[in-house]
């Protein structure tokens, strides 16, 4: 397929869909696929999801774009909606999860100048992802990401994830530190999960110093991990949420939430998009929401996403290069003990669509609202998929050693 014109920043499979439906996706030949990665955490309600259709089809029919310079009504609408299901205060509508990071950051850097603080600093995480715009680029924690973008900027401190002792080191020494951004669940560093009380402790930790727990629920959000962020499971809230991909199910929008200190940091003329929460956005994202609410798709996504977790365990524990598989709802990792990047190729010959990343973690962010048997023809699966593989590859691996005289006549 010629991509004479186009940029190569993305190293394309030669595939192209035209049509897709629920967890299935049809290529220009006709081909089906099972898509197991919902456009990366995106189309949590699937392929072309009839009320998210609906509302994209009349809205656009009414009215695409003003400017924020108005009243948009859609966008009010969506953001108590979102308060309500968040139990954050106020929101910011953006494009994309960069978008709402970047928001975050400048919203905690102009919090520390309102507090006297100069140069404020935030705490980032290593193995963390947050985007790929300057700011989001530096609070990233991966240094393949960042090689030959430097200079990177200044003001974020950099911890290990998991590690609460680490953040009050850093308290005791110093004093211009605003806010500490973290993923609850690392999606890009490899479906990384935290203790249980992990975030208890940072926000204890960020109550005891005044800081902003900033979340960035990019990925975890919108019904992903079984509640409706991903925060919920530890019954705290957040001073800053940012969200995206899930929120419009396909369609570019994304936010950032703010509640408590957080929440009148900014004001008219701090922060602006020109596209941030247009009318056809809104409207595609208070269907997505109202679905996710409507047909109980976090409690859905709790449920069967345990089951295929506990599946997958099953079907592969005797399996001694499977290193762990490990998720919460729909955001499942099956860490080998080596990259697996063929695994895709032979995977999409069998017609699932797969995600491997942290070179060695196979990612699957399935649709919340896959039924029983779907889930268990995508475990039965991928689990004599990776089978498969892995006798394949160890089967070069014998083949390329000489074997000694009593190998050989073993093996006749």
């Amino acid at each position: 397929m010629a991509n004479q014109h186009l940029m190569a920043t993305y190293n394309r499979i030669d595939t192209a869909f035209e049509q897709g439906q629920g967890s299935w996706l049809f290529d220009t030949n006709g081909n089906k696929y099972f898509d197991l990665i919902s456009g990366i955490a995106v189309c949590g309600l699937g392929h072309s999801h009839p009320e998210v259709t609906r509302a994209i089809k009349e809205q656009a029919g009414r009215l695409i774009h003003t400017s924020n310079l108005y009243q948009i009504p859609l966008q009010s609408k969506l953001a108590d909606l979102l308060a309500e299901v968040s139990g954050m205060e106020k929101a910011f509508f953006c494009n994309s999860g960069a978008e709402a990071n970047e928001a975050a950051i400048k919203l905690a850097r102009l919090y520390g100048h309102q507090h006297g603080i100069d140069s404020p600093n935030i705490i980032v995480m290593e193995g963390s992802f947050h985007g790929r715009s300057m700011a989001t680029l530096t609070a990233t924690g991966s240094r393949k990401a960042q090689a030959g973008f430097e200079p990177l900027l200044s003001g974020f401190i950099r911890v290990p994830y998991n590690d609460a002792e680490a953040l009050k080191d850093i308290a005791k020494n110093n004093s211009n530190v605003v806010a500490v951004l973290l993923e609850p669940i690392q999606g890009e560093g490899g479906i990384v999960i935290p203790d249980k009380d992990y975030l208890n402790k940072i926000r204890e930790i960020c109550n005891d110093n005044q800081w902003l727990m900033m979340l960035d629920e990019v990925q975890t959000g919108n019904g992903r991990t079984g509640t409706y962020f991903a925060y919920q499971h530890n019954q705290i809230i957040p001073d800053v949420v940012t969200t995206a991909k899930g929120l419009g199910n396909g369609f570019p929008i994304g936010a950032c939430l703010a509640s408590g200190k957080a929440a009148n940091v900014f004001q008219p003329g701090n922060h602006a998009s020109t596209f941030g929460g247009n009318p056809l956005a809104c409207a595609a994202a208070l269907a997505t929401v109202t679905s996710i609410q409507k047909e109980d798709l976090c409690a859905k996504a709790a449920a069967t996403g345990e089951k295929m977790l506990t599946a997958l365990k099953e079907q592969l524990k005797f399996a001694d290069y499977v290193k762990d598989v490990r998720g919460i709802g729909m955001m499942i990792g099956i860490e080998l003990d080596s990259p697996c990047a063929e695994l895709l190729v032979l995977a999409k010959a069998k017609g699932l669509l797969l995600n491997v990343t942290a070179d060695s973690v196979i990612r699957l962010l399935p649709a919340l609202n896959i039924s029983e048997e779907e889930a268990d023809l995508a475990v039965n699966t991928l689990a004599k998929l990776i089978k498969v593989y892995a006798a394949d590859d160890r089967g070069r691996e014998r083949r390329a050693k000489p074997r000694s005289g009593d190998d050989r006549r073993k093996s006749r």
